[in-house]
């Protein structure tokens, strides 16, 4: 039973490596939304698990950063959405107002 958890594990971790935030933008999978986090594009299997991930990661900086501030968390995700499409690579996904997805 516990190698069966220990191989598990590491199969999960393997495939979170086989694919990054950075790779997974430039093949499309993933594109930033207006609410300042990454969303799914087209789903393959490694994206949920990246998507998950750092949206974790951004939505605590953003809460560190309204709570510092004394802003709304909504506030903060709009003008981290904004900042991170303005920023965002020429041929990768951005949101659009209505929920779509373009290529920038």
């Amino acid at each position: 039973m516990r190698w069966l958890i220990i191989v598990v594990v590491a199969c999960l971790s393997w495939s979170a490596w086989a694919l990054d935030l950075q790779q997974a933008k430039q093949q499309g999978y993933v594109g930033e939304r207006l609410d300042g986090l990454v969303g799914v594009v087209r789903t393959v299997s490694e994206v949920e698990i990246i998507v998950n991930d750092v949206n974790r990661k951004r939505l605590g900086k953003y809460q560190e950063i309204a709570q510092r501030t004394g802003t709304s968390l909504t506030v903060v995700q709009s003008r981290a959405g904004q900042l991170n499409i303005e920023r965002t690579e020429s041929g990768h996904y951005v949101q659009l107002a209505d929920g779509s997805w373009r290529k920038k």
